[in-house]
This record gives C-alpha cells, structure tokens and sequence, in this order.
C-alpha cells in the first residue's frame, strides 16, 4: 500500500538528489588558477563494464529504473522484492514487477516499477480486464494510458493519477503513479 505521503517524500528526495546534483558552486572571486598538466592518455586492455538499461541483457529491479532512482531508493535503505507481474487476468511470466521499500521496518509504505514485454493480444486481454474493473484509458503520444479510478487510490501523484500501466509497441510499463512511469528507462 503505498501512502500520499510516502510518494511526496519519495518524489520530495528525488528533487533534492536531482537539484543537488545540478547545483554549481558560488561564484568566487576571480583569481586566477595554474594550469594544471593535462594527464597523457593511457590505454587500457580491457573495457570498463557497466550495467545501464541500454546494456544490461535481461531487466532486474536495479536496472528498469534510472540509476538515480535506485541511488535515492538504496541512500535511503530500502531494497527490493520481485514480484509476479500480472494484469487484470494476464499473467507475463518474463514481465518484471518491483517493489521497493525498507524491508527492515514493518510498513505498507513502498514504491512499484513494473515493465515486461507484451503480445498485441495479451496488451487488448489485459486493457479490456482493466477496463472493465473501473480503469480509464486515456491515448498519449508514447502510449496508451490505463489508469486505476482515483475514487480507489491508495495514493496519487500532484495530477491525481494513481497506479497506471503504459502500454506501448509490444511492451508495458506500471508504476504506482502516473508520474512514476517516467522513471521506468528500459526499453527491451
């Protein structure tokens, strides 16, 4: 169960995380500074690996969202714990479903990310299942919307939208909020 206010202090730690993160330093006096030696290049015999969305083989609850979400979620002890994913009657059993939250306290407070790939038929299958519970449906530019009735939220965001599925081109992506879905960088 996720709380209005636990999105707000989520959503709150984003920003400061991003704002800090751009911030620069205060203008000091202009005094002039040495050059210091530009450093000679050296070779490497190995490439550095770095698991991102772009080059990760298989998605994991650390790389379908931003690396900046999962440094604020981690910076604030919490972790994570797969779950089945599963829409209205449509199971996808290679679909990924996170939630993340501090397992160390007992709590209902946490954060859900979602993203798997879909057939056409399963995305109709799972769209009509929601629709029918109460969901609405809204067509967006990268997708179409399906988002719970905020009458049943248990939290929304700022727009008033709770937990909503993003359907695109033979994939779909959930978070527990509107907003949330920008978080979601993989892209299969």
């Amino acid at each position: 169960m996720i709380t209005r206010t636990t999105s707000a202090a989520f959503g709150a730690l984003l920003l400061a995380v991003a704002l800090t993160s751009c911030a620069g330093t205060p203008d000091a006096e202009a005094t002039p500074t040495p050059k210091a030696p530009k450093p000679s290049p050296t070779a490497t015999t190995e490439p550095v690996a770095t698991q991102t969305p772009e080059t990760a083989t298989e998605p994991t609850c650390d790389t379908i969202v931003s690396a900046g979400t999962v440094q604020a979620l981690t910076d604030a002890g919490w972790t994570f714990e797969e779950k089945e994913f599963v829409i209205g009657d449509v199971t996808l059993s290679d679909g990924l479903l996170c939630f993340w939250a501090d397992y160390t306290v007992a709590s209902d407070h946490g954060q859900l990310y979602g993203w798997s790939e879909i057939s056409a038929d399963d995305a109709t299958q799972a769209q009509s299942s929601l629709l029918s519970q109460g969901w609405t449906r809204e067509d967006g530019s990268d997708g179409i919307y399906i988002t719970e009735n905020p009458q049943f939220s248990m939290g929304t965001d700022e727009d008033g939208y709770g937990m909503t599925y993003l359907f695109g081109d033979g994939w779909v992506k959930f978070a527990d909020t509107r907003q949330g879905l920008i978080l979601i960088e993989w892209a299969g």
